[in-house]
């Protein structure tokens, strides 16, 4: 099973292997609204610093986020990574699921897991976390995907 981890936690738990995005030490541009991943670049961002990243996050059967909590949301940097994953769409969008959502580029993506880690200011503002990544998953046209808190021993998560 080819996998492929997305990290931001600053102590990455564990894992088998595979190609690893560690949005904690690498620099992701923002999406600058150019188009060029639509019109001119089909399916290519006009920066080239996640070019490895989507190569192998299509080739992979699951993604893995270990990610944290900001505010009681998800991080600047992993918003700037949704963001940037617009290019596995396409520019039209279809109304079949009763919403308007993007249409799938490519016949599939991998399963998503999510592992995280942090405190909410309430379990309104928890559950609303967890919605918002199972609505972003969804949107990317994934099949499967786990949402879970990480669990690690309070001497695991120092930095």
């Amino acid at each position: 099973m080819k996998t492929v981890w997305i990290n931001e936690l600053p102590q990455a738990p564990a894992h088998d292997g595979g190609f690893v995005l560690d949005l904690m030490n690498q620099d992701i541009r923002n999406c600058t609204g150019c188009w060029s991943c639509w019109q001119k670049t089909p399916g290519r961002c006009a920066f080239h610093d996640l070019d490895p990243f989507y190569e192998a996050f299509l080739q992979a059967d699951r993604a893995v986020f270990t990610i944290g909590v900001s505010c009681d949301f998800v991080s600047g940097r992993l918003k700037t990574l949704f963001d940037r994953m617009i290019p596995h769409f396409l520019p039209y969008t279809a109304f079949h699921t009763g919403e308007s959502m993007h249409v799938a580029r490519y016949g599939r993506y991998p399963d998503v897991e999510v592992y995280y880690e942090g405190s909410f200011g309430s379990e309104d503002a928890r559950q609303l976390y967890e919605e918002y990544l199972n609505r972003v998953f969804y949107q990317f046209h994934v099949q499967n995907i786990s949402i879970q808190r990480l669990e690690r021993p309070e001497a695991d998560r120092e930095a």
